[in-house]
């Protein structure tokens, strides 16, 4: 019965019911009553179960397990601005991908089965310690760190395998989906491993398969996991977060680059103007496409072999991915205000934004099911950012200024397409 049917069909029950004789004292005499296990702490210690019909929101060690992602995306940013070249960018991609997904697949087994007791929380917090040493062997991790980084990503693996091992002794309505969960986490674990005996550059080899292994299964899931949903509202809103966070990347990026160029005025326009291009992405995701992708979302993403949460999940690879590349591009511009920068560097933030609207774009009409959904909203803006990175004898400001004119020119295609009713939308 859905919710609201259930609600209305409640509230008549209970108005229908007469009240015995001194209910109504009983009930006000709550002062000696014995303790309910609503009043007691839970235990310590609870079986996992699935919670997708529960009212839930992010939790608070969710949110400080997001703390060592950001230190990642850090660490990889720095890194990329110190090698801005093609090999440096695809670098920057895949360790980015790396990353994003070990994210993606401890939000997944959290979606359907966080029961916040002491084991789960145990193996969240360490984790988070995996994750930092993720951060701290990042910089050099296709170089003298590649082992350290690859057994900090190999212990998020073993964690996670953990979780799902045992929400599959407990949770047996789930365990099509689990058993999925268990093969594709085990064998991207094992080709991780092997990774480790393995010398040169064949061992980066080894680190993709792994994750396109672990790829698959979500896909996998859908299709021949038993229809397992997932908590519809939780989802989006762990991923709004993850976007604030890479987007708070382009906020450090001004503040160091204006203090690295010692306040010159041309890097402080620059600096103006990026920011410009920062509050139109934001705009650009938590008012249209973002709350597009999470109207559908919530309204048909109930079916899980409809594939629109696998839409929705996907599409934002390139949607953050664009937005940690342009955290780096923006601070290029600032640094270099004369036209210094590499081509690279430039490319960073047209790419970046880019890469960005597409993503957008993907969510929109992976969630929708029509391609004319992103149409011209906000595909028709790709190209035109990505002709203003050819011309490479513009000034960084014009440069960058014509970036955050096409992304304000979107914001107000998006407002208008979604006051026509072109675009639904909601609240993110």
């Amino acid at each position: 019965m859905p919710k609201a049917a259930h609600a209305s069909h409640a509230g008549r029950v209970s108005g229908d019911v007469r009240r015995p004789a001194g209910t109504a004292d009983q009930q006000n005499l709550t002062t000696d009553r014995a303790p309910s296990s609503d009043d007691r702490a839970a235990p310590l210690i609870r079986p996992p179960q699935l919670r997708t019909s529960e009212d839930r929101t992010a939790s608070r060690l969710e949110l400080f397990f997001d703390l060592a992602y950001v230190l990642v995306f850090a660490e990889l940013a720095t890194a990329f601005a110190k090698d801005l070249s093609w090999h440096g960018a695809a670098v920057f991609a895949g360790l980015f991908a790396v990353t994003w997904w070990s994210w993606v697949t401890t939000t997944l087994y959290a979606n359907r089965f966080d029961t916040n007791d002491v084991i789960y929380r145990l193996a969240k917090l360490a984790g988070t310690v995996a994750v930092m040493g993720m951060a701290a062997s990042a910089p050099e991790a296709v170089g003298d760190k590649a082992t350290t980084f690859a057994i900090c990503y190999l212990a998020t693996r073993v964690l996670l395998l953990a979780l799902y091992a045992r929400a599959y002794r407990h949770v047996t309505e789930a365990r099509a989906t689990i058993r999925i969960y268990l093969v594709g986490t085990g064998a991207g674990a094992a080709l991780w491993a092997m990774s480790l005996a393995v010398p040169g550059n064949f061992r980066y080899v080894l680190w993709a398969a792994g994750i396109l292994v672990e790829v698959l299964a979500p896909l996998t899931a859908t299709r021949f996991g038993g229809g397992v949903p997932l908590h519809l509202e939780h989802l989006p809103e762990r991923f709004g977060l993850l976007v604030i966070l890479v987007l708070g990347e382009s906020v450090a990026s001004m503040v160091l680059g204006v203090h690295d160029t010692e306040w010159v005025l041309r890097s402080v326009l620059v600096a103006a103007v990026g920011f410009v291009v920062v509050a139109a992405l934001w705009w650009n995701y938590f008012d249209l496409g973002g709350a597009a992708g999470k109207r559908r979302l919530v309204a048909d993403g109930e079916d899980q072999e409809s594939g629109v949460a696998d839409a929705y999940i996907y599409g934002h690879f390139p949607l953050t991915l664009g937005l940690a590349a342009v955290a780096v591009g923006i601070e290029q511009f600032i640094v270099h205000p004369t036209g210094e920068a590499s081509t690279v560097g430039r490319w960073a933030l047209h790419g970046g934004v880019a890469l960005f609207l597409a993503g957008t774009a993907a969510v929109i009409v992976g969630t929708s099911g029509r391609w004319r959904a992103a149409w011209p909203w906000p595909i028709a803006a790709v190209p035109a950012v990505l002709l203003i990175g050819v011309f490479d004898g513009l000034p960084p400001l014009a440069s960058i200024g014509a970036v955050g004119v096409v992304l304000v020119a979107t914001v107000l295609a998006g407002i208008r397409a979604q006051r026509r009713g072109e675009l639904e939308t909601t609240e993110t």
